[in-house]
């Protein structure tokens, strides 16, 4: 999701590298589609193909149904604003992660367009999903509003509706219910008739205002997590999750405060007069020493990295047997981007500050 996340609307040339052609989608007639009842089945049609892949029946909790005529049993789950409605079909959290179901309809857009991105491994894997942006924020339990980062991956059903998946990390690990709270300025996707383009990043953009409220429940069903505590120097491998659908690493990493220079004291005054330093040192934020995590399975596999921060480093199972789990930690990119390309034999695993074996099953 990392490479298909909206960060602003550049980065078209980026972005064009990572779609492809979108024949095969197998779109349905909108008549037969307005038949089949698809709000409150969604993961069952996106699962096989988006990022965090995997059986989602029975785990995840049906917020909206839909009926044969298209009718909802709630609108609870529903919001519209300039002409595009959203509508949140179902939610799953292991307590690290929160994964959103959601349907997109826009009555005036033509979705068939919206290229596919790549989810899995290797361009071999032939795993695609289409991409629709968003941006806006989101909270959990009246804590402070986080950056939306990822789309919405998932399938275009017709001209006029997109059903897809959202995953949003939580920053400390949820355990009983809660609520999530989205707040959406924002919904845009690319066009394949474009991708020639100098700009394509999210050509077909709508400001607005989706705003929701949804409940969830923390399903730890086949959620385990192993503390490991094996340090090298400064970096330290605390402990492994396992769910259905990732594997998180959680490390410790030396940090310290970015310095709040003249010249960036300037820059962040000329935007806000009244800003004090604790609130600059807070924008600032710390900046970590690298830290780069790699992980394959017992036959040697590698899973898919999603996006790695100080702390946290998160993969898709995608389906993959996961009984043990190899862990490679570097503090050089290229020793990772050297075993990302030869695999698990690398002799970059050599060079690893941590290299961990560990048993799953």
């Amino acid at each position: 999701m990392k490479k298909f996340s909206k960060i602003g609307r550049p980065a078209a040339a980026a972005i064009a590298a990572a779609v492809i052609g979108i024949g095969g989608l197998g779109y349905v007639n909108p008549v037969l589609a307005a038949k089949i009842p698809l709000i409150g089945k969604i993961f069952e049609k996106v699962e096989d193909n988006v990022t965090y892949s995997g059986d989602y029946a029975d785990k995840g909790t049906v917020l909206t149904n839909e009926d044969q005529a298209g009718n909802l049993d709630t609108s609870d789950y529903s919001v519209s604003d300039k002409g595009i409605t959203l509508t949140a079909s179902e939610i799953y959290c292991d307590g690290y992660s929160i994964f959103l179901t959601v349907n997109i309809e826009a009555e005036g857009a033509d979705f068939t367009h919206i290229p596919e991105h790549y989810t899995g491994v290797n361009v071999a894997d032939n795993r695609t999903a289409a991409g629709f942006y968003i941006d806006g924020t989101w909270s959990v339990a009246g804590n402070s509003s986080e950056q939306l980062q990822n789309t919405f991956e998932g399938e275009v059903i017709d001209s006029h509706t997109f059903a897809g998946m959202l995953k949003v990390n939580l920053g400390e690990k949820a355990s009983g219910s809660g609520e999530l709270s989205l707040n959406i300025n924002g919904l845009g996707y690319d066009d394949d008739r474009m991708l020639d383009s100098e700009e394509i990043s999210a050509s077909h953009w709508t400001d607005g205002n989706w705003h929701i409220v949804l409940p969830f429940e923390v399903n730890e069903t086949d959620v385990k997590t192993i503390e490991v505590g094996e340090k090298n120097g400064s970096i330290e491998l605390n402990n492994v999750v396992i769910s259905p659908y990732q594997v998180i690493v959680h490390t410790t990493t030396p940090g310290k405060q970015r310095e709040l220079t003249d010249d960036r004291r300037e820059k962040l005054l000329s935007k806000d007069p009244d800003m004090t330093d604790a609130e600059m040192l807070e924008i600032l934020g710390w900046s970590y020493e690298p830290c780069q995590t790699i992980i394959f399975n017992q036959d040697g596999e590698m899973l898919y990295s999603d996006s790695e921060m100080a702390g946290r480093a998160g993969f898709a199972v995608q389906r993959k047997e996961i009984e043990t789990l190899h862990i490679f930690i570097f503090d050089n990119l290229d020793d990772w981007q050297q075993m990302e390309s030869e695999g698990m034999n690398s002799s970059a695993a050599d060079r690893a500050v941590i290299a961990k074996e560990i048993l799953v099953d």
